[in-house]
């Protein structure tokens, strides 16, 4: 038995063949353009994009695909026509934070409270309502088929489904990422559509993530459609966490940890209470979602401007680490979220010296990654105890520098990904699942230990975060 899982992220599409042993196997990739028009802007094209996953899923004819599961990007959205399916704005990603300010004036005429008890998110440009309401007030053509009553609002999921299947629907921890459903009735919210702009009424119903969601075109057979779900939720699940307590950490373009909470919201910590899955005919599974909105791309922009060359030079350091040399980096360069949530902020060295080197320089910003999500996963473990070790997947899981600088900045063991598909695999026991056929659980990797941790190294890096905040203040006012 073979399921397809397509991995439609923010830099590219994949295609993974899973086997009932739990064997992944890469069919295609294909990347897609970043566009930047403005300052602060992130967007891709809709289009673009469903042809990357249309392309994915005539790779796969031919396999004997017996399901498809499709995991995507959570935040990011965009509008279309119900009549013609066509696009009439690009996708605004969810790094794009062009609604700061319109979610700066909601927070000061204070809607923060209400959005937060009904939502479980801060009023922050990373989520998809303030998108969804800033697309009704400056496209054109939404406006008008909003009178037509022909305009379509979601997600991506719920855009490539429609396409694809003829349904137009999202699944329920999607939907939890948008701060327009209620966590506790797992429907959209009247008043927070109100308070965002959205019309609600062009919204798509809200369903499982896993169950009888359609049927797409696979080559030339028609396949039963069984799993879309976000990407970090389906990591989360390829990593076989199943119970309270149990996290991932993922380390791709971000670095997100997600955790088990059980079958209630967990509260207000810094962290996001979130749907992790339904399984349909079965009640939503929540967790705890934090994340550092620049991971490998901080990593990524220090070798644009020279810091290095290769990658291989970042995997060793025979220096002492950075920050207990008085050097700290805070990664801020698309704002701060958990526990912080200012999108404001900006990236800081602190500590710079005349005989500080390149090398210092990009210790220093690996070191910054860990110390950023050793904040998320204490802001976590405040509500909810994490069990160890913490699973870890991801690009820059590979550097077996940052991950020992991880393990110690955590002060826990962690336990690298024996297989590089996890995002795929879990999407793929979702829909395997689904049809009743179980895919094998995931193998054990390897653990790495925490074998240094300075206890003094959250409190010199929470004084670096506080510096980069305000100064970042300071050009506001």
């Amino acid at each position: 038995m073979t399921v397809l899982a397509i991995d439609q992220g923010t830099t590219s599409t994949r295609a993974v063949l899973v086997g009932s042993d739990g064997t992944t196997t890469p069919l295609l990739s294909r990347e897609h353009r970043q566009s930047y028009p403005q300052p602060g802007w992130v967007e891709h094209d809709g289009e673009e994009l469903l042809a990357d996953i249309a392309a994915c899923l005539d790779a796969a004819g031919g396999h004997g695909v017996a399901a498809v599961g499709l995991d995507n990007q959570g935040e990011s959205c965009l509008a279309w026509d119900a009549d013609t399916g066509r696009p009439v704005c690009p996708v605004i990603v969810w790094q794009d934070d062009r609604t700061r300010a319109a979610t700066d004036r909601l927070r000061a005429d204070g809607y923060e409270a209400l959005v937060g008890e009904r939502a479980g998110l801060p009023l922050d440009p990373y989520f998809s309502a303030a998108k969804l309401g800033w697309i009704v007030r400056n496209v054109p053509e939404a406006a008008r088929l909003a009178e037509a009553g022909r305009l379509r609002l979601g997600t991506t999921d719920a855009f490539f489904r429609d396409r694809l299947t003829g349904r137009f629907e999202t699944d329920v921890a999607t939907a939890s990422r948008t701060s327009l459903m209620a966590l506790d009735t797992c429907a959209w919210d009247t008043d927070l559509c109100t308070i965002f702009g959205v019309p609600v009424e062009a919204l798509p119903p809200i369903g499982p993530t896993s169950g009888d969601l359609g049927r797409v075109r696979c080559g030339e057979a028609e396949v039963p459609f069984t799993a879309s779900i976000v990407d970090q939720q389906a990591a989360l699940y390829g990593h076989g966490c199943r119970a309270p307590g149990e996290a991932k950490i993922t380390c791709g373009t971000g670095a997100f940890l997600l955790a088990v909470t059980g079958s209630r919201p967990a509260a207000w910590s810094g962290a996001l209470p979130t749907v992790l899955w339904q399984r349909s005919g079965e009640a939503p599974v929540f967790g705890l979602d934090g994340g550092v909105y620049a991971a490998a791309a901080a990593v990524n922009w220090a070798r644009r401007i020279g810091l290095f060359q290769d990658f291989a030079e970042i995997n060793r350091f025979d220096a002492p680490p950075a920050i207990g040399r008085g050097l700290a980096f805070v990664p801020a360069l698309a704002g701060l979220a958990c526990p912080h949530w200012d999108r404001s902020a900006r990236g800081a060295f602190v500590g710079l010296s005349l005989d500080t080197t390149a090398a210092d320089m990009i210790q220093a910003i690996l070191e910054g990654i860990a110390l950023r999500i050793a904040e998320v996963a204490h802001a976590i473990a405040a509500v909810h105890p994490l069990a160890s070790p913490i699973p870890v997947d991801g690009g820059m899981s590979a550097n077996p520098a940052f991950v020992s600088m991880l393990a110690n900045a955590l002060g826990r063991d962690v336990r690298i990904a024996d297989a590089p598909d996890v995002t795929a695999a879990g999407t793929a026991a979702l829909a395997a699942e689904a049809i009743g056929r179980p895919i094998a659980p995931p193998r054990t990797g390897r653990v790495v230990a925490a074998t240094a941790p300075d206890p003094d190294a959250a409190t010199r890096f929470a004084a670096a975060v506080a510096a980069s905040r305000q100064f970042a203040a300071t050009t506001r006012t």
